[in-house]
C-alpha cells in the first residue's frame, strides 16, 4: 500500500473526484510502484491494486486516490498513457456507479484502425470532440487488432465524434466511426437480417453413418447446394451435425420447413438456420448469466458429488446416509421424469465434514451399488 489508509465510509464521497482508474498495469506493478508515480502530481491518500480474491494475483488495474480534486485532474491529462515498467498505462476518473458505462451512453466504436495508432494517438484525436471517460485500442500478443472504444461523458460528445471521424482516412485507412452497440443488440440485428437472406442451413441428430454423400442426397432436392460437411471429430467419427450451404436463400428455407422435425433412419433432425459467431455467442453469455444466477441462488457449502445411485435412493435418504458426517445445508438426487438419474450431490457446511465423508462413503454399497464419492470445489463465496 503506497501511503495511509481508505477514508472510513462516511467520508468517502467527499473524494470520489480525486480517485483514478489506472489500467494495462504490468502484472508486477505494485501499490509502492503506483505511489512513487503519481506522488510528484500531488499528495495521495492511498494506492490500491486490485486482486482476484482467491489467488490473490493482480487483475492488472488498480486506483490512485489524491487528496486534491486538481491534483488529480492534473495527472489524469498530463500522465495518461506514461510508463510504469516499461508497459504505458491507461487513465480515467474513478466510477464508482457504473450506470453510465454500462448504459452505453456516450460509446462510440472505431474500426479500420491502422496498427500504428494506439491509445495515446487515440486518445488525442478524439479528445477535441469532448471529454473522454475512457478509450482503448484492442490488442492482442501481436499489437493493435484494428478496432477501438472510446467512451464520452455525454451522447452529445458521441454524436460530434461520429459526425466528423467516421469515413476519415487515418494514416491511408479509411475508418469506420459509429454508435458502440452492446453485443447482443448487434446479434439481434444480425438474427433480422439474416433470417431474410440465409443460404447456409445446420443440421443436427443424425446417425453416425450420415456422410457428405448422403446429407447431399437428401438436402439438394430443395435447390442446388454449394457445400455440404458433415463435421467429424480427430479419428473421423461423426459428430452427428453438419451443414449445407445452398445457392439461394429460397432453397435453404424451403429445407428448414420441410426437413426440421422430420425422422431420418429412426433419428429426427433438427434443421435451422446457421448461426453467425455474434448469434452464437450471444446465446452462450444468456446460458452464462443464467447458470450464475442459478449457482447463486444455491445454499452455500462444500459440494460432494456422488454417482451410480441406486434407483430408490432419494432426497432424504440420500441426506440420512451422509448426515453422520456433518451439517448438510443440502441434500438433491438428480432425477429426470421423476427417475433417478444416478447421481446426486451432498454439501456440507465445512471441508473437514466433506473429506470425511467422502473417505468413508466411497465405494460403499447404498441400496444395490457400490458409490463412486468425490469432492467438489467450494465456491468462492463460501
Amino acid at each position: 500500500m503506497g501511503s495511509g489508509e481508505p477514508n472510513p465510509a462516511g467520508k468517502k464521497k467527499k473524494y470520489l473526484k480525486a480517485a483514478l482508474y489506472v489500467g494495462d498495469l504490468d502484472p508486477d506493478v505494485t501499490e509502492d510502484m503506483l505511489y512513487k508515480k503519481f506522488r510528484p502530481a500531488g499528495p495521495l491518500r492511498f494506492t490500491r491494486i486490485c486482486r482476484d480474491p482467491v489467488t490473490r494475483s493482480p487483475l492488472g488495474y488498480g486506483y490512485v486516490n489524491f487528496r486534491f480534486p486538481a491534483d488529480a485532474e492534473w495527472a489524469l491529462n498530463t500522465m495518461n498513457f506514461d510508463l510504469i515498467n516499461g508497459k504505458p498505462f491507461r487513465l480515467m476518473w474513478s466510477q464508482p456507479d457504473d450506470r453510465l458505462r454500462k448504459s452505453g451512453v456516450g460509446n462510440i466504436f472505431i474500426k479500420n484502425l491502422d496498427k500504428s495508432i494506439d491509445n495515446r494517438a487515440l486518445f488525442y484525436l478524439f479528445s477535441a470532440f469532448g471529454n473522454i471517460l475512457s478509450c482503448k485500442v484492442v490488442c492482442d500478443d501481436n499489437g493493435s487488432k484494428g478496432y477501438a472504444y472510446v467512451h464520452f461523458d455525454s451522447l452529445a460528445a458521441a454524436n460530434r465524434a461520429i459526425w466528423h471521424m467516421n469515413g476519415v482516412r487515418l494514416n491511408n485507412r479509411q475508418v469506420y466511426v459509429g454508435r458502440f452497440k452492446f453485443p447482443e443488440e448487434r446479434a439481434a440485428e444480425v438474427r433480422t437480417r439474416d433470417r431474410a437472406t440465409f443460404t447456409n442451413v445446420f443440421v443436427k441428430n443424425f446417425g453416425d453413418d450420415m456422410d457428405d454423400e448422403k446429407l447431399k442426397d437428401i438436402f439438394s432436392e430443395y435447390g442446388p447446394t454449394e457445400s455440404v460437411k458433415v463435421i467429424r471429430d480427430a479419428s473421423g467419427k461423426s459428430k452427428g451435425f453438419g451443414f449445407v450451404r445452398y445457392e439461394t436463400h429460397e432453397a435453404a428455407q424451403k429445407a428448414v420447413l420441410d426437413l426440421h422435425g422430420k425422422s431420418i433412419d429412426g433419428k429426427v433432425l433438427y434443421v435451422g438456420r446457421a448461426q453467425k459467431k455474434i448469434e452464437r455467442l450471444a446465446e452462450l453469455r444468456r446460458r452464462f448469466e443464467r447458470l450464475r444466477l442459478k449457482e447463486k441462488s444455491r445454499p452455500p457449502g462444500v459440494p460432494v458429488y456422488i454417482k451410480n445411485l441406486d434407483e430408490t435412493i432419494d432426497d432424504e435418504k440420500l441426506k440420512e446416509e451422509f448426515s453422520s458426517f456433518g451439517s448438510i445445508s443440502r441434500a438433491k438426487v438428480m432425477v429426470e421424469v421423476g427417475q433417478g438419474k444416478g447421481f446426486g450431490v451432498v454439501c456440507y457446511s465445512s471441508f473437514e465434514e466433506a473429506t470425511k465423508a467422502v473417505d468413508e462413503m466411497n465405494g460403499r454399497i447404498m441400496g444395490s451399488k457400490p458409490l463412486h464419492v468425490t469432492l467438489g470445489q467450494a465456491r468462492r463465496r463460501w
